[in-house]
């Protein structure tokens, strides 16, 4: 099948398809010699669905390139994805705890105006005028692990770039 087929049995962009090959997570495929149209088999449609849901658990690309190692060695204990899953649900509990402090500071911080007046009186814009409150911080000054939450200081296999 060519990639417009491939992309659309797996519900996603052409682009994603042509990303995850060149982050190595799909292989290349096969070009035909007459119009040198990428042709892919079945095996790359169950391996592109296969990255698809684990990027849904929000997953880097370093643990799906573990999950497919793994997949490919059925004999061996499966230990390691236990410890995989584990390590990331921590991390998505962690920013649970962290998104639940935002929200009690965007409450706290909404609580400042309760009616519409002049941004010269608004509370929320003098609220965050203040210098060096720490109460105003990021809730976590660490890197997290979660969507939308990595920091420019992680590896690349931990950087969230897919379509």
């Amino acid at each position: 099948m060519k990639i417009g087929e491939l992309a659309k049995q797996a519900g996603c962009l052409v682009e994603t398809v042509r990303y995850y090959e060149r982050e190595g997570l799909l292989p290349a495929a096969v070009r035909d010699e007459a119009n040198n149209y990428r042709q892919y088999d079945h095996g790359h449609l169950e391996r592109l669905t296969f990255i698809r849901r684990c990027r849904a658990l929000d997953m880097t690309h370093g643990e799906i390139r573990a999950l497919l190692q793994a997949r490919v060695e059925p004999d061996a204990s499966c230990e390691s994805i236990n410890e995989l899953i584990d390590t990331h649900l921590a991390h998505v509990q962690a920013r649970m705890a962290e998104l639940k402090a935002l929200e009690a500071q965007l409450s706290e911080l909404r609580g400042q105006c309760h009616a519409a007046r002049a941004t010269r009186d608004c509370g929320i814009l003098r609220e965050l005028d203040q210098p060096g409150d720490a109460a105003w911080r990021s809730p976590s000054a660490l890197p997290s692990h979660v969507a939308g939450s990595h920091c420019s200081t992680e590896s690349p296999t931990h950087t969230r770039k897919d379509g």
